[in-house]
C-alpha cells in the first residue's frame, strides 16, 4: 500500500492507496511542533483504528509547504514504517514542463494538484483552484505545460486578519452567506469573505481564458477544504477534493 502525505500550513492530509483506489483519508493539525514519535504514533494509530495494518504500508510519498516539520515527518516514516518517503520537489518526474521563472520555489502541493488535474483531465487547458489556508491557483495548458498561478489569502486567514487587526470585528462561521447585503456584522463578514473569493476566481479565470488561451475552452477545477462552499456558485466545472492525493500517487508511480 502507498501512503500519501500532504503537509499544509494548517493540516497534514493523508491518503492510503491500494492501486489507484483511495481506501482511507485522515488529517491532523500541522500547527504544533510535534516530534517524529508523535507523528509516527498518530499515523500508525489512524491506520489501525480504521482497520488497516500499518505493516501493509510499503511506500510513502509526501509534499510539504511547512519545511520546519519535514524532518520530523520523514523520520517518523523511517522509524515507524521502515520506509524512506519520496519527497515531492523539483527533482522528481512529474510529466509536466514547468514554465515559470523560479521552478525551485514552486510548492509541492501546487505541483501535485497540477499532476492530479492533468491525470484526470488530460489534453485540456486547466485552471486549478485550491481553497485552503491560502487560495492558490495554477494554470496548465493542454500540452502539459505549467504556466504559472496566483496566490491570495484563504478564507480562514482573511477572517483571522479581520479579527486580529480590528477593534470590534468578531470571528464568524465561514459559510455560504444567507444574504448578499448583510443586516448585521457577522453577515457583513460572511458575505464579504464569500463574494470576494468568488469574484477573484471569476476574474482570474476570465483573464486566463482571454489572455493565456485566447478564448479556447478551459476546464476549471476546484479542490481544497473550502471548495465545497462554492459548489453551487457556478465557478468550477468540477470539484476534486482528493486532487493533491491523486497527484502524489501519480508522481510516485512515475518515479518507481
Amino acid at each position: 500500500m502507498l501512503l500519501c502525505l500532504d503537509i499544509g500550513n494548517t493540516q497534514v492530509y493523508a491518503g492510503l492507496f491500494e492501486g489507484n483506489k483511495i481506501l482511507l483519508r485522515f488529517r491532523r493539525t500541522s500547527k504544533d511542533q510535534a516530534s517524529s514519535d508523535e507523528y509516527g504514533i498518530f499515523l500508525r494509530t489512524a491506520l489501525r483504528e480504521n482497520g488497516f495494518d500499518p505493516a501493509a504500508v510499503k511506500h510513502i510519498v509526501m509534499s510539504s509547504v511547512v519545511p520546519e516539520i519535514n524532518h520530523s515527518v520523514a523520520s517518523a516514516c523511517i522509524k515507524y514504517f521502515n520506509v524512506r518517503p519520496m519527497i515531492m520537489d523539483q527533482s522528481v518526474k512529474t510529466g509536466l514542463k514547468v514554465c515559470i521563472d523560479t521552478p525551485d520555489e514552486l510548492g509541492g502541493d501546487l505541483l501535485a494538484n497540477a499532476v492530479g488535474a492533468v491525470h484526470l483531465y488530460p489534453n485540456q487547458n486547466l485552471v486549478v483552484f485550491d481553497f485552503g489556508t491560502a487560495n492558490t491557483g495554477c494554470v496548465i495548458n493542454a500540452k502539459g505545460e505549467y504556466l504559472g498561478g496566483v496566490i491570495t489569502p484563504g478564507l480562514r486567514l482573511s477572517m483571522a486578519a479581520l479579527e486580529q487587526q480590528t477593534a470590534q470585528l468578531p470571528t464568524v462561521e465561514i459559510k455560504v452567506p444567507e444574504v448578499i447585503v448583510g443586516k448585521n456584522t457577522p453577515q457583513y463578514i460572511q458575505s464579504g469573505l464569500f463574494y470576494s473569493a468568488l469574484g477573484m476566481v471569476k476574474e482570474v479565470v476570465n483573464h486566463v481564458k482571454q489572455k493565456e488561451f485566447m478564448g479556447q475552452k478551459v476546464l476549471v477545477v476546484g479542490t481544497g477544504g473550502f471548495s465545497r462552499l462554492f459548489e453551487k456558485a457556478g465557478i468550477f466545472d468540477v470539484i476534486e477534493p482528493d486532487l493533491v492525493l491523486i497527484g502524489l500517487q501519480q508522481v510516485y508511480k512515475m518515479n518507481v
